[in-house]
């Protein structure tokens, strides 16, 4: 199939996209990186009459430490989230996810507010978000607030975002050496949507798990965040029987989907050894 025919306007500043989409409504739809939009444009699982191209919106660009948090522009693309030096050190998390996204082919283009925005919950940079406490710069013509990761996404493939509305950055509390991390999926192939993906990120203090933060993606309609685990974790030392405890109450806050090729128990199976996995590994700082 192919795309029905669409206006195409490209305009230079927020404002004027603002005002694009005010004129036409919701017969219009933003793009930028196109990697997901494209697609759904191509099945007509889409059909806007205007599409309104952000792409050239120069302020939606550039990442900025600004005091303790981590500014990243919308439209920095999956491969510079890999390669950029202030994401590597203050915002980890989303450095080693990237490598796990899609193929390079996308990365090129994608955008991080692009993937976060759109809310796949099989997808690695809305986890993370929601791993590190990110909030969501939303902007409208009304003006501009900040969205808590905890609070941005709703249900499948729904956000707090309203329509007409744009996200224009993604702040992350920058992390601290006290800070321990570790990512890793489970797929058939690399670059393939993750049967089961986690993130965590967690705060010691003395030897003691001071805070936690799991997320799980592809388990649920949203990306997700195992409280119960991390209620079992907090306060601990992180050794093997409080990894078994962590492992033990996993699943409680799982829903994964139904699937005839890989049915929500073996989900929850593989969440429980990737949890295990990823809790060895931050067991001992490098």
């Amino acid at each position: 199939m192919k795309a029905r025919a669409f206006r195409y306007v490209r305009p230079v500043t927020v404002a004027e996209a603002l005002e694009t989409f005010a004129n036409f409504g919701e017969d219009a739809s933003y793009i930028a990186g196109g990697q997901s939009l494209v697609p759904a444009l191509a099945l007509r699982l889409q059909a806007p009459e205007v599409l309104i191209d952000i792409a050239h919106v120069e302020s939606l660009r550039g990442i900025e430490l600004q005091g303790e948090w981590l500014r990243i522009g919308a439209l920095t693309r999956h491969c510079e989230v890999m390669t950029d030096p202030l994401i590597a050190k203050h915002a980890p998390l989303f450095r080693e996810a990237a490598p796990h996204v899609a193929h390079p082919a996308i990365r090129n283009k994608g955008t991080l507010g692009g993937s976060i925005s759109h809310a796949d919950p099989a997808s690695e940079f809305p986890a993370m978000a929601l791993a590190m406490c990110a909030e969501l710069e939303i902007t409208s013509r009304e003006g501009t607030r900040r969205v808590p990761a905890d609070d941005f996404f709703l249900d499948l493939f729904q956000t707090a975002i309203k329509p007409g509305e744009l996200l224009v950055a993604i702040h992350v509390p920058v992390v601290r050496p006290s800070h321990r991390w570790a990512f890793d999926e489970l797929a058939r192939r690399r670059g393939d949507f993750a049967l089961v993906g986690l993130g965590i990120l967690a705060e010691f203090t003395d030897g003691v798990i001071a805070q936690v933060r799991i997320v799980f993606f592809g388990v649920g309609n949203t990306p997700v965040r195992s409280r119960r685990a991390e209620e079992a974790l907090t306060g601990r030392s992180l050794n093997q029987e409080a990894i078994v405890a962590a492992q033990a109450v996993v699943g409680d806050d799982l829903e994964p989907p139904e699937d005839e090729q890989v049915p929500p128990e073996m989900r929850l199976h593989l969440a429980r050894v990737l949890l295990g996995r990823l809790l060895g590994r931050i067991m001992e700082p490098e």
